[in-house]
């Protein structure tokens, strides 16, 4: 790849993540997260953001969960959010869209521009399985969505595909339904924070983790953690 692109898409990517940063230690103290009047008081003024410029909001919030998915970003964390703003449903919608829409720009991007890179770091991974993606690339990518990705990271498991040169269709599908199960866990957490938040004055952590709306989530995170565990274990061995 020409080092003048590399270069350009260096600069772009740090100018970016700058921003984000920047943008959110303007807007939050992280001194006072451990505050719950602070978080009652940040969120209702997202809120109230959002139910006076839904549209401004809607799209603003959108762009930003294909950039910070382009920047190689957690989704989790971006899941929760979205979940505590939108609900579950309208949030799962959001989410899908976003991460499925960013997961598949950075999956062109690192196909086109990084693939003797992504093939040199990350081929050794996908060994034990690369024969199972060669059979069915679809329902193999599918299943490995759906289980976590086996403990491997969320960046990683966008980029892992361009080793086996996967069709652009068959990427999209299989983000799309395949992201469903983790998503919804986050959403609903995220959900379920925001009834807390809302309906309790000054909830203790008690109130928060035997909550319907917390503790059934975190089963299902332990369930997925799990089963990415033994997954990692049988298939991403060194």
């Amino acid at each position: 790849m020409n080092n003048n692109f590399k270069n350009i898409f260096a600069v772009i990517y740090l100018i970016c993540l700058g921003l984000i940063l920047y943008a959110f230690f303007s807007l939050v103290d992280i001194t006072e997260l451990n505050n719950y009047s602070y978080i009652r008081d940040r969120s209702q003024v997202l809120l109230d953001f959002k139910n006076s410029n839904l549209l401004l909001f809607c799209v603003t919030f959108f762009l930003f969960i294909i950039i910070w998915i382009l920047l190689l970003g957690f989704a989790t964390p971006v899941a929760i959010i979205t979940g505590y703003i939108f609900g579950k449903f309208y949030g799962l919608i959001f989410a899908i869209l976003g991460f499925s829409t960013g997961c598949t720009l950075l999956y062109l991007l690192a196909k086109y521009y990084f693939r003797q890179l992504i093939q040199k770091k990350l081929a050794y991974k996908i060994d034990n399985i690369k024969y199972l993606f060669n059979r069915n690339e679809f329902f193999y990518f599918l299943i490995f969505r759906m289980a976590g990705g086996g403990g491997i990271p969320f960046a990683i498991q966008n980029l892992l595909p361009v080793i086996f040169d996967m069709k652009v269709k068959n990427y999209i599908f299989a983000t799309l339904l395949g992201l469903v199960p983790t998503t919804f866990i986050s959403v609903a957490l995220g959900s379920g924070l925001e009834k807390i938040i809302q309906n309790n004055i000054n909830p203790s952590f008690f109130d928060i983790l035997f909550s319907p709306n917390i503790y059934w989530p975190l089963i299902g995170f332990i369930v997925l953690i799990l089963i990415s565990y033994f997954l990692g274990k049988k298939f991403f061995k060194k």
